[in-house]
Order: structure tokens, then C-alpha cells, then sequence
């Protein structure tokens, strides 16, 4: 099989070792919601880090939009055919996409990178209109701590109040 690629730009950056190398004509954005309401099996939820309570939020993540910009630095690393199959569970909230044609290096096979799902997008889109859109604290700075792991900056900065959460995660 011939090797393939995950560009990463936000919370994949932790992944370890990687090429560093830009995303053209791509933005990075905190555009992408789950809601914090539903409990999924698999998946996870957040409660106050303070009260243990679970508040009526959506949850807000990074996002990458195509905008005709000069682009998004990130990671782009080596993954198996089982990888990618984790990984597309995981971003439940994103659909995987060939960007390969995109980059500024040639990585010798396909590279996918993960955008926002429509349904994610509209989600966060309501919530932040109408005041019930978040970020946990303790993303943000899994980001930057992402980030500063390859020589990169966090960009980008949530358009909604950041707060302090505690993921739970839900069995399957």
C-alpha cells in the first residue's frame, strides 16, 4: 500500500513526529460544534471544572475552511490504513478530505486532512449566534502546547468565551 497522509492543523498536531509544511488557499477557524446536551456512546461531554455540573453549551473545536488565503501551517504524518479508520471515528464532527494537490511539498502519496461537517459548522453557527458557544480552556492550551511542539504558533483565536471544562468520556 502506498503511504498516506494527515494534515494537521489543530488538536492532530499532537500527534508526534511529522513534515511541517502549509495548507494553501485554507484558513483556520474555531467553526465546528458538538452539543454538549447529548451524550453519545463513544464519545464525550464536558462539565463546569468548578461545579461538576454539565452546562447547555456547544462545545467549539478548529476547523479548516478553503477561503483562497495564504494557507494553514501544520504536521503532516505518516498514517495506516487503520489509523485513518480511528481517526475518522474520532472527528466524528469533520469529514475527511484529499488536500494533497495543496500542499507545498509533495509527501508521495495522498494527504487527508479533516473539515468541518456542514451539520458541525450550522451547529456552532446557532450556538454562537445565540450566546451558547464555548471553548475548554484546557483545549486551547492542548493546542498551543501542539503547536509549540513543532515550532508553530497558535493562529487563531476562539471567537467565543473560553471557560474552564472537564472532559468526561462516555463508554461505548
Amino acid at each position: 500500500m502506498d503511504p498516506a497522509f494527515v494534515f494537521g492543523y489543530g488538536s492532530l498536531l499532537e500527534t508526534g513526529a511529522g513534515t511541517r509544511c502549509r495548507l494553501a488557499g485554507h484558513r483556520r477557524r474555531f467553526g465546528v460544534a458538538m452539543d454538549n446536551t447529548r451524550t453519545i456512546p463513544g464519545y464525550k461531554y464536558f462539565v463546569d471544572a468548578a461545579t461538576g455540573a454539565r452546562p447547555a453549551v456547544c462545545v467549539a473545536f478548529l476547523d479548516v475552511v478553503r477561503d483562497g488565503g495564504p494557507g494553514v501551517d501544520g504536521v503532516a504524518f505518516a498514517v495506516s490504513a487503520a489509523r485513518l479508520e480511528a481517526l475518522d471515528a474520532r472527528e466524528r464532527n469533520y469529514r475527511r478530505v484529499e488536500v494533497g494537490a495543496a500542499l507545498d511539498v509533495d509527501l508521495g502519496g495522498p494527504v487527508w486532512v479533516y473539515m468541518g461537517r456542514e451539520e458541525a459548522r450550522e451547529r456552532y453557527a446557532r450556538a454562537a449566534a445565540a450566546g451558547a458557544a464555548v471553548v475548554a480552556r484546557a483545549y486551547v492550551e492542548d493546542l498551543r502546547a501542539g503547536f509549540a511542539a513543532h515550532g508553530l504558533a497558535l493562529d487563531t483565536a476562539p471567537e467565543v468565551p473560553v471557560i474552564d471544562l472537564t472532559r468526561v468520556e462516555v463508554p461505548r
